[in-house]
């Protein structure tokens, strides 16, 4: 066997794959053991940081948590017979399907540990090469080339059945979202039945909106709110100061009155008033300008502004409510039902369809809190051409984020590099324990670290783009950042690592660098061992211990409590909220990993198993106890991350082709599996596109299914009649305006042949049996809002916006009552209350909805409206 056949080359430097993971390991699993106790002691005590949706009464009746039993085995029994439902059922569908995921993949990581390691340990194990410690387990072990139809064989087998559970998830996934819009609940929402259209001719009347698309009975009309928001956030701020400053008045009065009855130096006037406690020159000031500006009595400012400002903000919101506003070329149009609505959605897909060829529907079921109401003067040209040079430029990071990324694979092999270069010598005198964790963790933290700025760049750049919702800018943040996971946190690492472990070779026979990266390739899993394990013992642990909202909440929340009740308040209700565009491609990238190794290292899918279970149980108790989705994607996130997913089939393949295919040049006698795989992989390609297909025609076809009537709001542009139980009677195109829609006729069916359709599309995830299972919350449909909240439903927050209720400590001194009189006196129009709020004993501001969690008692809570 000559030195440059597979496994063959000599002085290879000794593997360190053992000793870094037990390295990575115990130190991981004492810290991870550590938060686990910590998490189980603070649940209890701490309620707002681990279980805030067990009794936090914003949340509403149907949408909080039941509190756990007592004792720790109570809270396990109570944890494990709340299912993963209750999470669709009563908080977001995106939530329940990004737990599903992490099922997915552990099962996936299971079933290929099933398939791979009872054939590939032995093959790999015995394969004649040099490897020692974990190496031995991988493909870079085998010389006789006749083994690799193992590995070939098996890959058809495990690819073949992830390709199909993969096409099995995406069509359940289309359906439980078909099945949650059209559930009378969903479908009965107002967002449900709206559509944004952008590029709209300035001097298109609302008549011609409403002939042109049936079913059509409100529309709002955006207009350039950019100098009326100016108003309002300064409106805002000035008011904010001033609440600020009125506690600060009472504060230091109280502080005055607590030092006089302990005996200590304090200041005592005149009582007049309420103001005996109150120094002249500790009144609250501010200056208009940082620095340079001008300082003023916050409270006298305050109220002086706020008197001349209240009006000149309504009387601009006038001005936009009336229509009189510039406007920006964007509408939102509401339809009677949702299948006008859908109808309307297909219509304009199509340019032969399309009523009119320059506007452009952006978004179906748009909700009010998600547009990006700057956004929305962006045309789809100029989007485009804003896309393009955003990606460009992702493109570009994405190239010179490699050196930064490649200095992390090169440590995470450094004592290969110490073997060439003679100055890095004195590495090799570092302990082996050491050097473990110079090899293993720090590598991996320094990945996590590197990689946090990214997906806030993307998501800075999407926005960029001109998307016109928050929900698209977390789909395209989702794109992009998934691109780089792949690309740096991946690939380079990969490369980089494998490359490290030859560099002296290369240079000694450049001609060799093939096969020396085919034997390297392999033992780069070594890495993603750790990171399997560090990810899944310090992600779980981490996540459920909530060290940010622990120190926050509880440390930091004692030492420096809120100032104002409306800090406290929002401390309480507002709770963590994941952003979906930058935590699913991590997840998924872990995913692409395991599937990638699976047939050169099948080691990595145990880890990828237990890592991943972990990581399951830390989301699911956080989304089930102390989570609250923001960014409603409506499940597109997960179809999008599926279709990520199969990255990791097509790497699997490539790999083991480009492997197969450097082994030929020594022996002829590897063509035979490289002809299987390469056969593999064009029908994994071939499935994969008809699939796409398949998924695109089946959403469309359930589009064309009647959805249930939906009750209606009554509004000046008319509504649909209604029966005698309430809810309207759903018309047709044709009775709604004369016309037929035979424009959107039904779409073809998939090419997909009926056996595997049965597999992959089975009866019981079909929409009517996924529509029977959800929770009976979602069998009534939603109560028609009140007039006056929908007829402001898709106008600019800032035409709506009222000023903000002013809420201050109510002290025992008289102060608080005397300034509530004096502001509401001196600003028409501004509410201002001392209610529930009071000083404790070491005048700090307490108010006693934190330990109840009764938020909807608070002057400042506001009611969430679902749209």
């Amino acid at each position: 066997m000559s030195d440059t056949q597979p496994g063959g080359h000599r002085d290879q430097p000794e593997s360190n794959s053992a000793s870094s993971l037990v390295s990575t390991l115990v130190p991981n699993l004492v810290v991870a053991a550590i938060f686990v106790v910590l998490f189980l002691i603070f649940r209890r005590k701490f309620q707002r940081v681990y279980a805030p949706r067990t009794y936090i009464d914003s949340l509403g009746d149907q949408r909080k948590t039941p509190p756990p039993s007592n004792g720790f085995f109570g809270w396990i029994k109570d944890y494990r017979a709340i299912g993963d439902k209750y999470i669709l059922d009563h908080q977001s569908i995106d939530a329940y399907l990004f737990v599903r995921y992490f099922k997915l993949i552990v099962i996936i990581s299971l079933l290929g540990c099933c398939i791979t390691w009872p054939v590939l340990f032995p093959i790999n194990a015995t394969g004649g090469g040099p490897n020692k410690q974990l190496d031995i387990l991988s493909m870079s072990n085998v010389v006789n080339v006749n083994r690799y139809y193992a590995h070939a064989l098996v890959s058809c087998v495990f690819m073949g059945l992830v390709t199909l559970i993969i096409g099995r998830e995406s069509f359940y996934t289309v359906n439980i979202r078909q099945a949650y819009r059209r559930s009378p609940w969903g479908a009965s929402r107002l967002s449900s039945r709206t559509i944004l259209f952008t590029s709209v001719p300035k001097n298109l009347g609302q008549n011609e909106l409403f002939e042109m698309f049936p079913g059509v009975v409100h529309a709002w009309v955006a207009s350039n709110c950019k100098e009326l928001q100016k108003m309002v956030d300064d409106r805002d701020d000035v008011a904010l100061k001033l609440e600020g400053g009125e506690i600060q008045l009472s504060r230091d009065a109280n502080q005055n009155r607590l030092k006089a009855a302990k005996g200590k130096k304090h200041y005592e006037g005149q009582e007049a008033d309420g103001s005996k406690w109150l120094n002249p020159k500790d009144r609250p000031t501010h200056k208009l300008k940082f620095l340079i500006g001008k300082k003023v009595d916050t409270i006298e400012y305050g109220r002086q502004h706020l008197a001349e400002v209240i009006p000149k903000v309504q009387a601009e919101q006038d001005k936009h409510w009336n229509g009189q506003g510039e406007l920006v070329g964007a509408v939102f149009l509401e339809f009677d039902t949702q299948k006008s609505a859908q109808d309307a959605w297909q219509m304009m897909q199509k340019r032969k369809t399309k009523p009119n060829k320059k506007i452009a529907a952006r978004q179906l079921g748009v909700l009010p809190q998600e547009v990006v109401w700057n956004n929305l003067r962006i045309g789809v040209a100029e989007h485009w051409v804003r896309w393009l040079l955003a990606t460009a430029f992702i493109s570009v990071m994405i190239i010179f984020w490699a050196i930064p990324v490649a200095f992390v694979g090169a440590v995470s092999q450094i004592n290969y590099l110490t073997q060439r270069f003679t100055w890095l010598e004195w590495i090799n005198s570092i302990p082996t324990v050491i050097l473990g964790v110079i090899t293993g963790l720090l590598p991996t933290i320094m990945l996590a670290v590197l990689m946090a700025l990214v997906p806030i760049i993307c998501r800075l750049l999407a926005k960029l783009a001109g998307w016109v919702t928050y929900s698209q800018v977390e789909l395209q943040t989702q794109s992009w950042y998934f691109a780089f996971q792949v690309i740096q946190v991946f690939l380079v690492t990969t490369c980089a690592g494998a490359v490290t472990t030859v560099i002296d070779q290369v240079l000694k026979n450049p001609g060799s660098v093939l096969t020396l990266l085919s034997e390297n390739l392999p033992k780069a899993s070594n890495f993603y061992i750790n990171y399997f394990v560090l990810f899944g013992l310090s992600a779980c642990a981490g996540s459920l211990l909530n060290i940010g909202g622990f120190v926050t909440v509880v440390l930091l929340g004692r030492i420096l409590p809120g100032k104002t009740p409306r800090k406290i308040f929002q401390k309480l209700t507002k709770l963590s909220a994941p952003m979906w565009g930058s935590e699913f491609p991590k997840w998924v990238n872990l995913g692409v990993i395991a599937l990638t190794y699976s047939g050169i290292a099948p080691l990595v899918l145990g880890f990828s198993t237990v890592g991943l279970s972990l990581i399951y149980l830390a989301f699911r108790y956080n989304f089930l106890y102390a989570y609250e989705t923001g960014i409603d994607t409506k499940g597109a996130a997960y179809q999008r991350a599926l279709q990520q997913l199969m990255t990791g089939v097509y790497l699997s393949q490539g790999c083991l082709i480009g492997l197969f295919a450097i082994a030929t040049a020594d022996n002829r006698a590897a063509a035979g599996p490289l002809a299987i795989e390469v056969v593999l992989l064009v029908v994994t390609i071939l499935f994969h596109l008809t699939l796409r297909t398949a998924l695109k025609h089946h959403e469309a076809r359930l589009a064309y299914s009647d959805p249930v009537p939906t009750p209606h709001h009554n509004v000046e542009n008319g509504v649909g009649d209604v029966d005698g139980s309430g809810l309207p009677v759903e018309k047709s195109a044709a009775a709604t305006n004369g016309k037929t829609n035979s424009a959107t006729g039904p779409p073809r069916p998939s090419r997909i042949p009926a056996f595997l359709q049965r597999i992959i599309n089975p009866e019981s995830n079909s929409v009517s049996s996924l529509g029977a299972t959800l929770d009976a919350y979602y069998h009534s449909p939603q109560r028609p809002l009140p007039t006056e909240i929908a007829q402001r439903a898709f106008f600019n927050p800032a035409v709506t916006s009222a000023p903000p209720v002013l809420w201050i400590v109510h002290d025992e001194m008289g102060i608080s009552e005397r300034e509530v009189r004096n502001t509401t006196k001196a600003v028409p129009g501004l509410t201002i209350t001392d209610q529930q709020a009071t000083f404790n004993e070491k005048n700090k501001v307490q108010w006693g909805g934190v330990e109840t969690g009764k938020a909807r008692e608070a002057p400042v809570f506001e009611e969430q409206i679902i749209y």
